[in-house]
């Protein structure tokens, strides 16, 4: 048994010297394997290899400066391909022009895809928790306020004036996902939200907002709060829907008293 160990041991030497193996090639190297890692080649047949501290450092001085690279080389392209489309008088590129326009332009369907997304799921896709209470009505049933009309749809051709007298809670009209929240020009705090339908209802002179951008509402659920000033009596509330404002009594069934 030890003669045949022994001539194993001598091939596999004589196979070292065939391929220009030196044995005081590292003197680290053969410690290890005499002393710590058992002989490979006896076991399976091959001498193990270890990279060299210079190819780790030349894969990794690469990679970064490739990558960044690539990048600039596709973004550069994008660029490009974006220009020409725009500035081209070509009739074949009337399509990706006008679905260039429309994505730079359009507000995002977010309550559309939000409903999607619930029936599919189960929940509604939403940035933050929200509580949903089963069998909730969706329909717009009431003013985001209760209060007196104090300036119609007609006067002035986009919303109407509500003044509630006391101070009280704005609710959504329907629930929808929040595409805006904060100062408007016009009418000061201001919350916005995007419904199913398209349609977008807006609450405005707002004392409080207490939504965020994006967050997913249900109906008659709370956005805002309102206390008469001075300076202002009443919440500004208007509907629009195609890019045109439509008169909320067309829309949620007000009370004649009102």
């Amino acid at each position: 048994m030890d003669k045949d160990i022994q001539k194993i041991r001598k091939s596999i030497e004589q196979r070292k010297k065939a391929r220009g193996i030196k044995q005081d090639q590292s003197k680290g190297k053969d410690y290890l394997r005499s002393h710590v890692l058992p002989d490979t080649e006896e076991s399976h047949g091959y001498y193990p290899t270890f990279p060299t501290s210079a190819n780790q450092s030349k894969k990794s001085s690469s990679s970064p400066v490739t990558k960044y690279a690539v990048k600039a080389i596709l973004s550069l392209m994008l660029f490009l391909g974006a220009a020409i489309i725009w500035e081209s008088e070509s009739p074949v590129l009337n399509k990706p022009k006008a679905w260039a326009a429309s994505a730079l332009t359009d507000q995002f369907p977010f309550a559309k895809v939000n409903v999607w997304y619930k029936e599919v799921f189960g929940r509604p896709l939403s940035l933050t928790p929200s509580v949903v209470t089963e069998g909730e009505d969706s329909q717009p049933v009431a003013l985001p306020v209760t209060g007196n009309i104090s300036e119609s749809f007609e006067a002035n051709g986009i919303g109407i004036k509500i003044d509630p007298g006391q101070s009280t809670n704005v609710t959504a009209i329907n629930e929808g996902v929040i595409v805006f929240a904060g100062n408007d020009t016009s009418t000061e705090k201001t919350v916005k939200i995007q419904h199913s339908d398209g349609s977008i209802s807006q609450y405005g002179n707002l004392s409080s907002v207490d939504v965020h951008l994006y967050q997913f509402i249900q109906a008659n659920e709370l956005v805002g709060t309102f206390t008469p000033t001075n300076e202002e009596q009443s919440v500004f509330f208007s509907i629009e829907k195609d890019n045109h404002y439509v008169d909320p009594a067309q829309v949620i069934q007000v009370d004649d008293n009102n």
